[in-house]
């Protein structure tokens, strides 16, 4: 094959690396991180050349990756954050200043990040991957734009975008991740291979027959070829599956994660799962951090983030409505039962009084105190929570109430709902209100 006949799968799937564009929406991204985590919007605003190089590998679905960026383009309103352009210049950005050109102090940021982009899809250079840094729905038509041309789509989020826009990306970066991914000093993307301990197995040996006496077995023989027989530890396997399932913002599909070792270690169906005898005794056995749940679908997850309250389309309460299955499937609310929700805000506001807010250490606690209180919510849903919330416009501070939280996160699945086209009627708005916020509406 010449290299003019290689076409730019071929290249990817040969070396995994992604000749990717990067698109940023600065005055988005920070104005959301901002609101979510003012630590988190400064490190994204002043170091991005941290960020940016975390970014340079992954994981997917097909196994690991790495991208070469070779457009970096972010667009400012230069009167408002003109203090943060010379971080970008100095990481290889291309900076583009997009003064506001409304009365409402609306940027040209958009129309100048879908015109380059669009150009980028008409240039010789082929990149295969497309990276949009922005929570702004508007840019669903240049992701489906993407798409069509066979580019890989990855959004970066900074707030909770519409369920329209995640869903024509190939990988989404939520906010929370965001927020890891640009204070965090070590990339949660490398994960450190830790071999599992390998059991000593005593294999019998028969005893030396007497002198004289015909051999009926080269038992030593046997002993040694069992042992060479065992099939070595599967750390190949185990760290990809390790690294993808630590890397994910969710609990990832069984299957996914099954193919993902298969394509590690071709051989492992052969030797039956290295002796385990199935995939999931293999991953029991092998990658014990993980959470698994069997149930068709089936999923694994990381047990340090997430428990099966964040499963998705998981809904606690087994009487739940149509409204409230229709409201988890198409904005991705967590689905815990209107009494789940009553223990997760109102531990949230006990929590608010005790201690100063702080993203990270706020819902490891709350989580913890829902748990002890004999509601399953994973770390992810109260991250889920505390986020919409905020996104609300609601401040947290010790002299918030349950009651100021459930309003402000029933407003904000509310507005999640409207957001997806969802016909409300204001019967259907009250009935959310009063199954998210836990029936504190109503007190």
């Amino acid at each position: 094959m010449t290299s003019s006949s290689v076409t730019p799968a071929d290249r990817v799937d040969a070396g995994r690396r992604f000749r990717t564009a990067m698109f940023v929406d600065f005055d988005n991204v920070y104005i959301g991180l901002q609101r979510l985590d003012p630590v988190a919007a400064e490190a994204f605003a002043t170091n991005p050349a941290h960020w940016l190089s975390e970014l340079e590998t992954g994981t997917d679905s097909e196994g690991e990756f790495s991208r070469r960026f070779l457009i970096r383009a972010c667009y400012l309103n230069p009167s408002r954050f003109s203090q943060f352009r010379p971080n970008f210049t100095r990481a290889g950005f291309q900076v583009v200043d997009c003064p506001s050109l409304t009365q409402q102090g609306k940027s040209s940021a958009d129309i100048n990040l879908v015109l380059d982009a669009v150009d980028a899809l008409a240039a010789s250079t082929q990149y295969e991957e497309f990276v949009i840094v922005s929570a702004d729905a508007d840019f669903t038509p240049l992701a489906l734009r993407c798409r069509a041309a066979d580019r890989r789509v990855t959004i970066i989020t900074a707030s909770p975008a519409a369920a329209a826009y995640r869903s024509v990306a190939d990988s989404v970066i939520t906010a929370d991740d965001l927020a890891e991914l640009v204070t965090h000093t070590a990339s949660t993307l490398d994960v450190e291979t830790v071999v599992a301990d390998v059991p000593v197995i005593d294999l019998p040996v028969a005893a030396e027959p007497p002198a004289g006496t015909p051999a009926k077995a080269p038992a030593k023989k046997a002993a040694a070829a069992a042992v060479a027989a065992t099939p070595p530890p599967s750390s190949a396997a185990r760290k990809a599956v390790l690294q993808r399932v630590q890397a994910a913002d969710r609990p990832v599909p069984l299957g996914t994660i099954a193919q993902l070792a298969q394509k590690t270690e071709p051989t492992l169906p052969e030797t039956r799962w290295a002796g385990a005898g199935g995939f999931l005794p293999w991953l029991a056995r092998n990658v014990p951090e993980v959470g698994v749940s069997s149930r068709p679908p089936g999923f694994v997850w990381d047990a340090n983030r997430f428990g099966e309250a964040d499963l998705p389309g998981a809904v606690a309460d087994t009487s739940s409505s149509a409204l409230q299955r229709q409201v988890v499937a198409v904005t991705d609310t967590p689905g815990l039962s209107a009494s789940n929700y009553r223990v997760l805000l109102t531990a949230l506001a006990a929590d608010l009084k005790a201690h100063p807010f702080d993203r990270a250490e706020t819902s490891r606690r709350v989580r913890d105190a829902c748990r002890k209180a004999g509601a399953q919510v994973g770390r992810s849903t109260v991250n889920f929570v505390i986020g919409g919330i905020i996104f609300a416009g609601l401040e947290l501070k010790p002299t918030t109430k349950a009651s100021d939280l459930a309003l402000a996160w029933a407003d904000n699945v509310v507005g999640l709902c409207r957001g997806a086209r969802m016909q409300l009627s204001p019967g259907d708005a009250a009935a959310i209100g009063a199954w998210v916020g836990g029936g504190l509406l109503e007190s």
